[in-house]
């Protein structure tokens, strides 16, 4: 296997779920959000203890998204983003945008070196978005945020929910984020747990023309196209930019942009506001906690991660597919449609090429059983 889409050492990326609390109401919160905090959340002592714990990966460290909730809920939040700065983490936040997300929470951003921000537009208008939101005004506020984050030099990130409720709408959000000045649009690929069980799933189908439009826009787009719990995107790069340039160079390079073999447990690892490690924040499996186990050892040594970082335990047609090692599926989404994390990707439509596999040694392939691991 290519080593370098095996992210065995350390993640890329760390997100740390500081709090549950929120202002917001979001259809589709995989938190679950509420407006207060939890009483079993990360103490500021526990919380200091996890960024150091962090930055023993070594480095390059991995980079250090705080999340929740709204991480400004806590009032311990500058404590612990100064911490994570004196250590040398590369640090981003993801606030919610409320009135509470002011030009002075921008300008203390920067100061205290967040590297990037980012902000959720769900809809192009303010009625579609306040309405998924659940707050008149959340749109409005969204707005001045990217106008303080632009007035202060910080990079922002657009995150987008993709469900069949935003599908039409998609065009006229991307116009709205190109007139923001985002450095990134990412599309979130609804994964139906906590409020966004009830919200609709796109069909395979309708999920690959979306992937091929997306593909096409990133040629003009003012920023770069990217997808969370949507791995399978990385195929139609390759697809489409071999269909379109008979060098592959342009389809290279958007694709590693990407980040081949990066999914839930590879590159990416989740950190509760209770301090429990998961491969990501849409597969509620459990390797470990934080206030027992370091999360460098939850992360290299468990075997939930362990085994979501060999392809060879996948079943189904993500298990058979030539794209497997730079998408390998959404883990997630396989676990929420059949509680197998192993399985199949129910929103890629590809079928995999017929095609020989062999050990190295005697020609033959009998798929691997991953062994059973810890519940949700």
């Amino acid at each position: 296997m290519n080593r370098r889409l095996v992210f065995d050492q350390a993640p890329l990326r760390v997100y740390w779920e500081l709090t549950r609390a929120c202002d917001l109401a979001c259809r589709h919160c995989r938190a679950e959000a509420i407006p207060w905090q939890d009483p079993r959340e990360l103490s500021t002592a526990e919380g200091q203890r996890l960024l150091e714990g962090l930055a023993a990966f070594g480095r390059p460290a991995p980079h250090v998204v705080l999340t929740g909730g709204d991480p400004l809920k806590r009032p311990d939040f500058w404590d612990l983003l100064e911490h994570g700065a004196t250590l040398g983490l590369p640090l981003s936040v993801a606030p919610s945008a409320t009135r509470a997300l002011t030009p002075e929470v921008m300008r203390r951003f920067k100061r205290t070196g967040v590297e990037a921000i980012s902000l959720s537009l769900d809809g192009s208008d303010p009625l579609r978005h306040d309405e998924f939101r659940g707050v008149p005004g959340c749109f409005g506020w969204t707005m001045d945020a990217a106008r303080a984050a632009a007035a202060e030099g910080i990079p922002f990130q657009v995150n987008t929910l993709v469900t069949a409720e935003t599908r039409d709408d998609l065009p006229a959000i991307a116009e709205a984020v190109a007139r923001m000045g985002a450095a990134r649009w990412s599309l979130f690929f609804l994964i139906q747990v906590g409020r966004g069980r009830a919200l609709g799933q796109l069909t395979p189908e309708a999920c690959e023309q979306l992937m091929v439009w997306l593909w096409e826009r990133s040629h003009d787009a003012p920023f770069v196209i990217t997808t969370t719990e949507a791995p399978h995107y990385r195929r139609v790069v390759l697809e489409r930019g071999r269909a379109e340039r008979s060098d592959g160079a342009e389809a290279r390079q958007h694709a590693f942009r990407r980040g081949f073999g990066i999914r839930d447990g590879n590159g990416i690892m989740f950190v509760s506001h209770t301090g429990e490690i998961h491969p990501s924040g849409f597969l509620p499996l459990v390797a470990g906690n934080v206030r027992i186990t370091s999360p460098v050892n939850l992360y290299r040594e468990s075997p939930l991660f362990r085994c979501l970082r060999q392809p060879k335990f996948f079943g189904g047609r993500c298990g058979r597919c030539e794209f497997r090692e730079i998408c390998g599926g959404s883990r997630a989404r396989a676990y929420a449609a059949s509680g197998d994390p192993f399985g199949a990707d129910p929103l890629c439509v590809y079928e995999p090429r017929p095609r020989p596999a062999f050990d190295g040694e005697d020609g033959v392939v009998v798929q691997s059983a991953p062994p059973t691991l810890p519940g949700g």
